[in-house]
């Protein structure tokens, strides 16, 4: 069993974080150690309406990709699809027709469905462009299939299929819009049926689409661009969808990366393939099926750092070690972090490291 000293030290580092950055309001933090028994569930900051607390929701943005690669996989495996599936199997015409035309070449009917997951799609993200839209008015709505369609008439591609890693939320939107034509019914409701109830995540939902099975004793964590606090803003529903939205307290995160890692969710086999048929996306980083995973470079980034998992732009990362038998989740829930928060997990690793 590890010392309170070190536990401590693990505490003091999350503190040490948001003392030095007054624009966080609220930050969680959970470390868990199947090996040495550690379990750490963290709240700190301002808060709002009264002191952050460990078992709030927290919207944890992109992390959602990972849930959205799991149900592709779960309905690979119970062969609705098939991840070599072109695209165009599942999406109708009016969608698929012109959407990746690179270098006067239609590639738009060669997309498939590994391509959306690995980000080797090509296609451009529609995200960043409709968030400033939406910045600029609140007002502004538009709906998941209406994102796709405005990145076609606006954004060109990249690459062809499976030439480059380049990340978008566009082909999330499409995975979520395939989900919900292979199985009738809403993506959230999917989402539901496929991975929260059975893993018991009584307290998740998707931001703006559901709502979970047992409400929270404690208030939505908010979650900041800047100043501007977005978690009721009904237009970000549509810019998220599939491609983020899942709000969960970090005991149900915890749950999650357990059921999936001890292959309660997908195969082994199919977690292999989600891990295997990646690509690199940055140096340092390669990218799977929704899945980020550390990349060693000699003198840069050491081979101690090798682990696995997702991040979100709002600073949220939700990871497994496997070499420490450990996870580490959590959220800063401001943009500022969308960074920093990869150099403060390898920070905590560092504590776990000294057993």
């Amino acid at each position: 069993m590890r010392s309170s000293t070190e536990i401590s030290a693990i505490e003091s580092l999350f503190r040490e974080a948001l003392r030095k950055d007054r624009n966080l309001v609220n930050a969680y933090l959970m470390v868990h150690s199947n090996r040495t028994g550690l379990h750490l569930n963290l709240a700190e900051g301002p808060g709002e309406d009264g002191k952050p607390h460990p078992q709030q929701p927290v919207y944890m943005a992109s992390v959602g990709k990972l849930f959205t690669a799991v149900v592709v996989g779960l309905l690979h495996e119970r062969k609705a699809l098939s991840f070599e599936d072109p695209i165009a199997r599942f999406l109708d015409d009016g969608l698929v027709d012109g959407l990746h035309v690179y270098r006067k070449r239609d590639y738009s009917r060669e997309i498939r469905v590994r391509h959306l997951l690995n980000q080797t799609s090509g296609l451009p993200d529609n995200f960043y462009p409709l968030f400033d839209k939406l910045l600029a008015d609140l007002g502004f709505v538009m709906s998941p299939r209406e994102a796709v369609e405005w990145a076609k008439q606006n954004l060109k591609p990249k690459a062809a299929p499976g030439r480059k890693s380049y990340y978008t939320d566009t082909n999330y939107h499409l995975l979520g819009l395939i989900v919900e034509q292979v199985c009738g019914e809403p993506f959230h409701a999917v989402m539901k049926r496929l991975v929260f109830d059975p893993v018991g995540m009584q307290h998740s939902y998707m931001l703006h689409y559901s709502k979970p099975d047992r409400e929270p004793e404690h208030t939505e964590a908010g979650f900041y661009f800047k100043q501007t606090r977005l978690n009721a803003i009904p237009g970000f529903a549509g810019l998220d969808y599939s491609g983020g939205g899942v709000v969960a307290p970090m005991d149900d995160l915890l749950l999650f990366m357990k059921a999936l890692t001890g292959h309660r969710l997908v195969s082994e086999e199919t977690l292999g393939t989600m891990l295997g048929d990646k690509a690199t996306l940055y140096p340092g980083w390669d990218y799977g099926y929704g899945i980020w995973q550390v990349r060693p470079i000699p003198l840069l980034l050491p081979k101690k750092y090798r682990s696995w998992g997702v991040l979100g732009a709002t600073g949220a990362f939700m990871f497994t070690h496997p070499g420490l038998d450990a996870y580490i989740m959590g959220s800063f829930n401001h943009q500022s972090w969308q960074r920093k928060c990869v150099r403060f997990m390898f920070r905590v690793m560092d504590r776990l490291m000294k057993e």
